[in-house]
């Protein structure tokens, strides 16, 4: 027999192999019951139904991964840049050709709890797999409120992905090894409040999705819960109670007020991702609500990070009244940069001047020796509303060369983190990408 036919011969008894193993599983592994009393996910006056969908919409944030920039609402078309290809948020309206608008109710809970469509599975850019933990009641509550809005015809990108990425048969051995379908159960040893915040935080509001560090095989690495992660080149933050790396030294007040407003004084303001989850999501919890997800985010185990990225909040080139030169790659030249194009709306002590937005001491971005936050605003500039309020940075990424990037990136980092920057021309080329 041929080296050509061995191959080949070992090639179908693998698919054989793990056919046969998924449909073994598939057939033996556990289902997603309903609770007998499920956490509802609106607050319990909200007795209109399509108020209801509306808050659960706000809350599961559906609206940032599928509405493209400057698109009309939950049509789609938003981009995922990923290592192995991009994918676009769909069409989640109720149009019949382009949307959902066909869909049954046990087709939209199917593909929000367990990832598979009507044209088969979704990829996990869509987080069921934190999704899954809803109640039945919740999701169609949600399914409800768009189908109450105006359908919009605007077909889906196609995705653009590499072999074997671009095989959506694949996310069936993906969903073997990383997915647990299972409704949300609540602790009977805590209260009501920390089980309504964790079912806001780990179902609903998924927060694990951006915050959880991912495996090689992109599933959640769920010893690491919440412990921080890069997601499309910006740094989600580690928010774990621990006192270094996380947020153990916030207190409630500052925790709830940047949940609220994407800001907290002394602290950090949202940019980027966390910037559109405030502004399409968080700003609209109730305070209960709000109170709940910070109660549940105290009391979770503490995880460390990388302790190079602890917060200083007393830099000491903040602290100056001029600017000093700190270590970092052509610090000199970001020195320059800085007080050309940056010190007038952060000044040199770092408070921000027209806005607190603004402000970058206690940041954990400037924090950051690899600079990843600072390289994406930098590049991509970024924005947040929140009530009549809109706060933004513009974007320097065509105005400055990979080299200059990095040179201010590591200037601000030695100047409001007391950190050696290690931000490099290369990083910066990539991020660009992202």
């Amino acid at each position: 027999m041929s080296n050509a036919l061995k191959g080949l011969l070992w090639l179908i008894i693998a698919v054989v192999v793990l056919a046969g193993g998924y449909a073994l599983y598939t057939l033996l592994r556990p289902t997603g019951a309903e609770p007998a009393a499920p956490i509802a996910g609106a607050p319990a006056g909200m007795t209109d139904k399509l108020a209801r969908g509306e808050y659960l919409a706000r809350a599961a944030d559906c609206m940032a991964c599928h509405t493209a920039p400057g698109g009309a609402p939950y049509a789609g078309g938003f981009a995922f840049k990923l290592p192995f290809g991009t994918i676009y948020g769909t069409n989640i309206t109720a149009d019949k050709e382009t949307g959902i608008g066909n869909w049954s109710d046990d087709q939209f809970v199917r593909a929000v709890r367990e990832g598979i469509g009507p044209q088969g599975n979704l990829y996990p850019a869509m987080p069921y797999t934190s999704y899954t933990g809803l109640s039945r009641d919740d999701v169609l509550a949600i399914k409800d409120y768009l189908f109450s809005l105006p359908p919009v015809k605007q077909a889906n990108p196609q995705n653009e992905l590499s072999f074997p990425f671009n095989q959506r048969w694949g996310m069936k051995f993906w969903n073997l090894a990383f997915f647990q379908e299972q409704r949300f159960a609540p602790d009977l040893n805590k209260d009501e409040q920390w089980n309504r915040g964790a079912y806001l935080a780990t179902a609903l509001g998924h927060c694990g999705e951006c915050h959880t560090p991912r495996n090689l095989g992109f599933g959640l690495n769920q010893s690491k819960h919440l412990s921080g992660e890069v997601v499309q080149g910006w740094f989600a933050a580690n928010i774990t109670p621990d006192k270094q790396t996380g947020i153990g030294g916030w207190s409630d007040q500052q925790l709830s007020q940047y949940l609220a407003t994407g800001h907290a004084p002394g602290r950090s303001s949202a940019a980027g991702p966390m910037a559109e989850a405030v502004e399409n999501s968080l700003q609209f919890l109730t305070p209960e609500d709000n109170l709940a997800l910070v109660k549940y985010l105290r009391d979770i185990e503490p995880i460390a990070g990388d302790s190079a990225a602890a917060v200083n909040l007393q830099p000491k080139g903040a602290g100056a009244s001029t600017p000093i030169l700190p270590g970092g790659q052509d610090s000199s030249l970001g020195r320059r940069m800085f007080a050309n194009d940056c010190s007038g709306c952060h000044q040199w002590n770092g408070p921000g001047r027209q806005s607190e937005y603004a402000s970058l001491v206690g940041s954990t971005a400037v924090n950051d020796p690899q600079g990843r936050s600072v390289v994406q605003a930098i590049l991509k500039g970024t924005s947040i509303s929140v009530g009549e309020r809109h706060e933004m940075m513009p974007s320097f990424g065509s105005a400055y060369s990979d080299e200059e990037v990095a040179a201010v990136a590591n200037f601000v980092v030695g100047h409001f983190g007391d950190k050696q920057g290690s931000v490099t021309a290369k990083q910066v080329a990539e991020q660009r990408k992202q």
